[in-house]
């Protein structure tokens, strides 16, 4: 049993059973992979059981690989697997989503939850919640206006990033999978995403106070780092740290040198600059914009850009100043104005 209160288990069913409701649309069977290691995952495992009595529930460090593949070979198109995973489920060369999918199986999958213990669990169970109204709305809007736009600028307490040649078709993260082939993916959700036509008319400046460092953890520098970039390429880094050199110097090892990609928009109110979560991944739905530094962007194809050799996408933060699409004014002190 977990040790997080009740009311948190009391809210993460609330937050689960909207989410298979709503975004999901559950209505067939379901099998749910869970591990012990810990209390979110104990938390969430509860909470489920609460939500889908019928399921078939599998204790994955309780069981063979065979096992757990067998389970899912008894599952129709339409079915669900849920998985709650403190670190990430391995099972050989099969690539759990990614195959659940190719099957037509709708997945609902929670990775690195050891990560975020104490109270960040409890940030993690609230940002789980699911407001269609919003989410859908203001991802839409976003999208309409990313595809339009001829420019964007990203600024950041005076320093100005400039994206001068319009942006590629912006992705939605927002529970809506009607008109999308596969149902699911990695929870909480909430993110609109593109980058530009051209990745080298993207020019300026940007000051960074969080970013990925090289175990996958959110990390807050003493003050931000201000990122130099011509052509979209990072070309300097003002005020860093040894952490952040290591980011850059993985990257330049393995790449030669350091693009500038991914132009996300966050929407989960859960995560603020000064309200996260350990865990990268979970943190990049925050409510504001981050980039991804390195090569590889698999959403978009780019011809000076070799997939084969595209190794790194690190996430980092911009500072929360206004952000601009063409002439309006669509961010601003946290909030999406949409």
């Amino acid at each position: 049993m977990t040790t997080l209160p009740a009311t948190a288990i009391d809210e993460a069913e609330k937050n689960l059973r909207d989410i298979l409701t709503i975004a999901i649309q559950h209505t067939q069977s379901a099998v749910v992979v869970w591990d012990g290691q810990c209390e979110l995952s104990l938390a969430l495992t509860q909470a489920y059981r609460r939500c889908l009595p019928d399921a078939t529930f599998i204790d994955f460090d309780g069981v063979s690989a065979d096992t757990v593949l067998a389970a899912f070979e008894k599952l129709s198109p339409g079915d669900l697997v849920v998985l709650i995973q403190s670190t990430s489920f391995r099972l050989d060369a099969f690539r759990l989503r990614v195959e659940l999918f190719k099957r037509g199986l709708k997945v609902i999958e929670h990775p690195h939850l050891s990560r975020m213990p104490g109270i960040e669990a409890l940030i993690y169970i609230e940002s789980l919640a699911y407001d269609p109204v919003y989410y859908r709305g203001t991802g839409n809007a976003l999208k309409a206006r990313i595809d339009a736009a001829d420019s964007g600028i990203i600024d950041s307490g005076g320093e100005q990033l400039v994206f001068s040649a319009g942006f590629e078709p912006a992705r939605l993260n927002v529970g809506d999978y009607s008109k999308m082939h596969n149902v699911g993916g990695q929870f909480p959700i909430g993110e609109v995403f593109t980058e530009s036509k051209d990745l080298e008319a993207v020019n300026g400046r940007v000051r960074i106070p969080v970013f990925g460092d090289t175990s996958f953890t959110v990390n807050k520098p003493a003050q931000p780092i201000t990122l130099v970039v011509c052509k979209g390429r990072v070309t300097d880094a003002l005020h860093s740290t040894p952490e952040f050199d290591r980011v850059l110097a993985s990257i330049r090892e393995h790449e030669g040198e350091i693009w500038l990609r991914e132009l996300g928009f966050g929407l989960n109110r859960s995560y603020t600059q000064g309200r996260t979560v350990s865990d990268i991944g979970t943190f990049e739905r925050m409510c504001g914009v981050h980039l991804s530094l390195g090569a590889k962007h698999g959403s978009y194809n780019k011809p000076n850009i070799r997939k084969s050799a595209a190794k790194y996408h690190v996430d980092v933060f911009a500072a929360a100043g206004p952000v601009f699409l063409d002439d309006e004014l669509i961010y601003r002190d946290g909030r999406w104005l949409v």
